[in-house]
Order: C-alpha cells, then sequence, then structure tokens
C-alpha cells in the first residue's frame, strides 16, 4: 500500500487459487495458496518467500508442497499455531486429507442469511441437547448404519438422491438418472421396467453434451411434472463450468433422456472451478416459505410468488462445493430465473440439500471432507434461514464420499422413527448406498 492506495508489485503464477494465506517473519512474507487445478479435479498446496519488501518487485519462486489425490481438490488453507515458531499451513482437501474433527466456522451474516436461530423444542428432534446450535450434537437416530444396494451395482460417482415414496432418484455425474425401487429387504435396485435397468443417460437440451449430474430433486407435482438435475459443466468440456438446472421428462421408455429445459445460471454467480460447482439441489414449496415469511433477496421484503409469473410453485435451492454456499432461485417456465436467497453453510463444502416438509427444515450436507456433519437450517424471525442444529455423522457411518441424502416421508415413520439414505461417490466396499434413521 502506498499512500493508503494498494499497488501491485509483481505475482507468481498458481493455477486456479481458491485459498490463500500466509506469514511474516523477519520482514519476509511466506504465502501459501491452494490451486483447484485446472479443470477442479486435482490441485496443489504450494509456498512462495517474497524477499523483496515493500515498494520492491515480488520475489522468490513457487514450490509445490503438496498434490491432491485423484478426483481430488484442495478448497482452501489455513496456519494452525504449532506451540510457537512459524504455522504450519494445514491444506482444507476433499477426502485427500484428514478433516479436523472441530466444528466447522460459522458462517457469517449475508443476504438471505442472519445469525442462528434458537431452535425450539419442535425444530429439531435433539435441539435441547445444546443451548448452541452450532456445537456439533450426535446425530438423531440410530447410530447403527446398513448397506441398502446390491454389490458394485452402480460403481463410483452416485451422487445426489431423491425419495418419491418408493422410488429413490439417484443422479450418477457420469451423466446417468437411475430409479430405484425397493429390493424386498429394505433395500434399493434399479428399475428393469421401462429401460431403466442400467439408468438412463442424460444430454443437454438438443440432444448435446453429457451434463455432470451431480443432485436431483422433484417439485410439488412429483415425477410427473418432470425430474430436476442440478449439473456443474457439461462432461465433453469438463475445463468449463455450466452450473445449470435440468428438466427431464421421465415418462417414456428410451435409454437416453434429452433435457427438455434448462436455467443455465452461470453467469450469475461467482466464479469456481469446473468441478467445483453445483453438488446439491432441492425444491422448497412456495407455501412453506411464505408461511414462514422468507425474504426474497432481490426485493429486500417478504418473499411474493404471484410476482415471478408461472414458475414451479416453489424455489430450488442449490449448494456449491467449492464455496459452502447455497442459492435460492426461481425458474420461471420461460426459461428466466431469479435469484432471492444466497445463504453460507458455515461449512468447507455442501454435496447435498434436502428440504423435510415433516419439520419445514432444509438439511445442509457435506461429505468426507467435514467429517460427514450434517446441518439443518429454518427460517427465522428475519425470515432468513439459519442453522438449527449441527449433527456429527452416525456412530456407525465410516468417514466417507457421502454425496447424497435422502430422507423418507412422513408415512414412513413408525415408533418415532424414520429412514435415511446416503450414497457414497466412492462405492466404498461395493456399496454405492447405505440406510439409517432419524428420529421423527
Amino acid at each position: 500500500m502506498v499512500g493508503g492506495v494498494w499497488k501491485a508489485e509483481g505475482g507468481k503464477s498458481v493455477a486456479d487459487v481458491v485459498g490463500l494465506t500466509g506469514s511474516v517473519t523477519n520482514g519476509q512474507a511466506r504465502l501459501y495458496a491452494t490451486g483447484s487445478g485446472s479443470s477442479g479435479t486435482s490441485g496443489t498446496l504450494s509456498t512462495v518467500t517474497d524477499t523483496a519488501g515493500a515498494g520492491a518487485t515480488m520475489s522468490g519462486s513457487v514450490t509445490t508442497l503438496a498434490t491432491a489425490g485423484s478426483k481430488k481438490a484442495f478448497r482452501g488453507v489455513a496456519l494452525a499455531p504449532a506451540g510457537g515458531g512459524t504455522p504450519s499451513p494445514t491444506p482444507s482437501a476433499s477426502a485427500s486429507a484428514t478433516p479436523s474433527s472441530s466444528p466447522s466456522p460459522s458462517p457469517s451474516s449475508s443476504a438471505g442469511t442472519s445469525a442462528p436461530a434458537s431452535p425450539s423444542a419442535s425444530s429439531s428432534p435433539s435441539s435441547s441437547a445444546s443451548t448452541n446450535p452450532l456445537t456439533p450434537v450426535a446425530w438423531p437416530g440410530s447410530s447403527s448404519i446398513a448397506t441398502a444396494d446390491g454389490s458394485d451395482v452402480f460403481g463410483e460417482d452416485l451422487s445426489g438422491l431423491y425419495q418419491e415414496g418408493g422410488v429413490l432418484w439417484g443422479a450418477q455425474n457420469s451423466g446417468k438418472l437411475w430409479r430405484l425401487v425397493p429390493n424386498g429387504s429394505g433395500s434399493w435396485k434399479p428399475d428393469t421396467a421401462n429401460g431403466w435397468t442400467s439408468g438412463k443417460s442424460l444430454k443437454f437440451p438438443g440432444g448435446s453434451g453429457t451434463p455432470d449430474s451431480e443432485g436431483v430433486t422433484l417439485t410439488g407435482a412429483g415425477s410427473a411434472g418432470g425430474v430436476f438435475v442440478a449439473s456443474e459443466r457439461n462432461g465433453d468440456a469438463s475445463g468449463t463450468s455450466r452450473l445449470s438446472v435440468l428438466r427431464y421428462d421421465v415418462s417414456g421408455t428410451a435409454s437416453a433422456l434429452t433435457a427438455t429445459k434448462e436455467w443455465n445460471l452461470t453467469s450469475n454467480l461467482p466464479s469456481v472451478g469446473s468441478n467445483l460447482g453445483f453438488e446439491a439441489v432441492t425444491w422448497v414449496p412456495d407455501g412453506s416459505l411464505t408461511a414462514a415469511a422468507f425474504k426474497d433477496e432481490s426485493t429486500g421484503a417478504a418473499y411474493n410468488p404471484s410476482g415471478y409469473g408461472a414458475h414451479t410453485g416453489g424455489v430450488f435451492f442449490l449448494g456449491v462445493e467449492g464455496t459452502g454456499m447455497v442459492y435460492g432461485y426461481v425458474l420461471q417456465d420461460s426459461g428466466t430465473f431469479t435469484r432471492v436467497a444466497s445463504i453460507s453453510s458455515g461449512m468447507a463444502g455442501v454435496m447435498e440439500l434436502q428440504w423435510e416438509p415433516q419439520t419445514s427444515r432444509l438439511w445442509v450436507v457435506c461429505d468426507d471432507t467435514c467429517g460427514g456433519q450434517h446441518r439443518t437450517m429454518k427460517i427465522n424471525s428475519s425470515g432468513a434461514f439459519a442453522i438449527t442444529a449441527v449433527y456429527n455423522r452416525p456412530g456407525g457411518m465410516p468417514n466417507i464420499n457421502n454425496e447424497g441424502f435422502s430422507v423418507a416421508g412422513a408415512d414412513e415413520c413408525v415408533s418415532g422413527s424414520k429412514p435415511v439414505y446416503w450414497s457414497d461417490d466412492s462405492n466404498t466396499g461395493g456399496h454405492a448406498i447405505r440406510r439409517g434413521t432419524i428420529t421423527c
């Protein structure tokens, strides 16, 4: 800074920087940077020591300290005190680094976000366990976990889940949609009718490309109104972000599905690595939002669905892996869209979102990056989504790459318990789906 104005004095090249920290010792600045890699599928932890000082061109060479493993990406870096001397850099990575067991940082206030809501006894099954909703507590259900699919049915990359009664929809990020049905033993198997046996490949409108399908949801119309998929890029051009919501008509028997509508939201969102974009999507009915006096970010006033013309009768909420942000959008039938919420989850990444109508709460899920942490949010008295609880993963769940999470409906609540399901992107032990319970 010279005379109160920041002045560029050189720089160093690190591909797609997503995190930066540093320290100063004896007048020399040592910087650490994490880069996501050009396609977001790999990355580095790098360092450089600038010995030039203020007013001189930046010096030093970049040295790579660590490289993320296959299908992993560093998301950030922080310095952790080490009992004296220069702190050691601690990169935040997806699965390739051991996640910290300490709570994630609290979200800062922003449009559509506020301080945590004080949970009541009805807002969360275990809300009385802690007076601070940001303090992680035990899983609100059984600690027991069981596999819920056949051996090696899906392979890797099964991501988003959504349960529609006796059907479980699954999005696989190789550009495939699955329709699963009960196998009679508490697990799920591919539907063998109407061409669903091996899942159905997905295409963008016009029949082109391969959506990197990460999340799946339905509206109040059910699958008859279309299945909605969140995609972060076109797999045929994997180095470029394409943050889209795609609608598919699933009523036919063809082996491939071409999107009937695409809402491409890329230009309306902060830039992220091409493999660090949309991971999650869920739909919340307009009636639930207006009943809770939800505040519309775009107007600064109470959400008014009639101001948006023909749309799906609700708001789509989308989670971003690379930033941990959740965005709410009204997607109009015309193809236009409006962002009505921007919510910080307080986690390193968001891998799944599920709206639970029974409790009017939003589940926000992270994978092994955050130790399998789940958070719930409800609309508070200010009209913003706020955290009501932070849950550790069930005791019987290993810390695996669970990118999908599905909650059964109220009709499956028996003796105060109902099923939930997770999908493991890594197909650990040859199984991609696991089941557990939550209280209801």
